[in-house]
């Protein structure tokens, strides 16, 4: 039997590509496919691609260009671009790289495969661009990378118009899962070795909308919080104009609900925000913030900021920094504002010279940085207790420190106990020594190690390598992602 052919997966964008991304690989595994080595060239290579990127497109036909005299030497390879930029640009990017062979959008991931075969026999381009959703992308198969910890949409797609965004236009109204069948995948998980699940959805706490139950995201909490097994909940992102006090009081009632939420702000003046048509105002998201901290006096909260968005004043952009001294928050995603072809923000008039915004941005990221290291500091000498990540510190082989994320998802470097194994999935309670801007330091050892069921998952995936399997065509199956690096989701 020939060798099976191997893929590549270049991911750019948010959470929900690099979502997208899993599952587009458990579909390429499924039909047989094996990832290609890192030292050698991919049969097949997908680009899952962000249209929200300042000269997204410069990027990825820049990428394209490197790979056409791979191609044009290597007649059996094949390259797919799908994700954002392709529902968008469509049949666009067959006519600037012709030597693409599959185009398809955000709507229908599930039809790579078919695609890649179609276009090999038929020796021509595949160009398929949905308008709504075909499959919801959790029934997909997925390869997923960790063992402890992973990631569950609750829903696709988003209702709001802010006019610096375009994912609404590429992704669709909001589409939610049955709660039962977001209960049932969590349940699964857990029982394969999993203890730490994060909801994921463009707009997570407008969750319900669909089927007209206001209340659905708290219950979903509270409904996590009765699985037995399940240590840690998270969810991301979270829209203000939504975030309502019963959600509050499930983060805070529900054991395994992490004290921890990232809420993106985007900007502190009430000009701007009507402007970027963000359905609340600074009192609105300060009071949140207020109430949050009332309830969980431990809560960490991230957000994400735009400085320079078209007619910012030097007195909006002071609102933003008043917000950050107020919030207090544990870190933020900052972003230098930028047009982003077919939103509304990009024809507005008042565009900001890119001097003023590289000088506000710098401002503001050293602010942020200055409230983040104070917040930090106050966890010197706490005890807290981490899961055990894996791969999170770069210098973790030179310090001989492991790594791990508290209840409040700040992160932890910190010494193991000599002679004891610990691994990704455990459990481990050290005492902060030393505060970082984005990170903390335990010095000395764990003070206790509690070996987990996610760490024993983890412990047999790796003593055990999967043997590639042969192309075959074989019925999806049901999967998770894996968990997915710091980002902000496109919003």
């Amino acid at each position: 039997m020939s060798s099976a052919r191997t893929y590549e997966v270049r991911t750019y964008g948010c959470q929900m590509n690099v979502h997208d991304s899993e599952r587009l690989t458990g579909l390429l595994e499924g039909a047989g496919y094996v990832a290609a080595p890192a030292d050698a060239q991919a049969d097949v290579v997908v680009f899952n691609t962000c249209a929200v990127r300042e000269n997204a497109d410069n990027k990825l036909y820049g990428n394209l260009s490197h790979l056409a005299p791979i191609k044009a030497a290597n007649p059996g390879m094949q390259i797919a671009v799908g994700g954002c930029l392709a529902q968008k640009d469509r049949s666009t990017i067959t006519a600037k790289a012709p030597y693409v062979d599959v185009v398809f959008g955000t709507h229908n991931i599930g039809s790579l495969p078919v695609l890649l075969e179609r276009a090999r026999v038929m020796e021509e381009a595949q160009v398929e661009i949905l308008e709504s959703l075909e499959v919801f992308p959790s029934t997909l198969p997925t390869k997923r990378d960790s063992a402890y910890a992973a990631w569950v949409s609750i829903s696709v797609g988003c209702n709001n118009t802010c006019t610096f965004c375009i994912v609404p236009a590429l992704r669709g109204k909001e589409k939610d899962r049955r709660p039962g069948e977001i209960l049932a995948e969590v349940e699964a998980l857990v029982a394969e070795g999993v203890s730490e699940i994060t909801l994921l959805g463009q707009n997570v706490n407008a969750y319900g909308v669909e089927f007209g139950d206001r209340q659905a995201f708290s219950k979903l909490l509270r409904a996590c919080g009765e699985i037995e097994g399940l240590e840690r909940v998270r969810f991301t992102s979270p829209h203000p104009a939504e975030f309502t006090d019963d959600v509050i009081e499930a983060m805070a009632e529900t054991p395994n609900v992490m004290p921890s939420l990232h809420m993106p702000l985007q900007s502190g003046s009430d000009k701007v925000l009507k402007d970027m048509r963000r359905s609340y105002r600074q009192a609105k998201y300060l009071g949140i913030i207020e109430r949050v901290r009332a309830a969980m006096p431990e809560a960490a909260i991230t957000t994400d900021i735009i400085v320079g968005f078209p007619g910012e004043t030097e007195e909006d952009f002071q609102a933003t920094l008043d917000v950050v001294r107020e919030a207090r928050f544990s870190g933020a995603f900052t972003f230098q504002y930028s047009k982003r072809p077919g939103t509304p923000a990009a024809t507005l008039d008042d565009q900001i010279s890119p001097e003023v915004v590289k000088d506000r941005y710098e401002r503001l990221a050293a602010l942020v940085n200055d409230v983040a290291w104070e917040e930090g500091k106050k966890l010197v000498g706490r005890r807290v207790e981490l899961m055990v990540s894996e791969g999170e510190g770069r210098k973790d082989k030179a310090t001989h420190r492991l790594s791990g994320r508290g209840p409040d998802n700040r992160l932890v470097h910190f010494t193991p106990p000599e002679g004891v194994d610990v691994r990704p999935g455990d459990m481990v309670t050290v005492e902060v020594t030393y505060a970082a801007p984005h990170h903390l330091v335990a010095d000395g050892p764990a003070t206790a190690v509690r070996r987990t069921r996610s760490g024993d998952a983890w412990e047999a995936r790796n003593a055990a390598p999967a043997t590639p399997a042969g192309v075959t065509l074989g019925m999806p199956t049901l999967g998770v992602p894996a968990p997915l690096p710091d980002a902000p989701a496109c919003r």
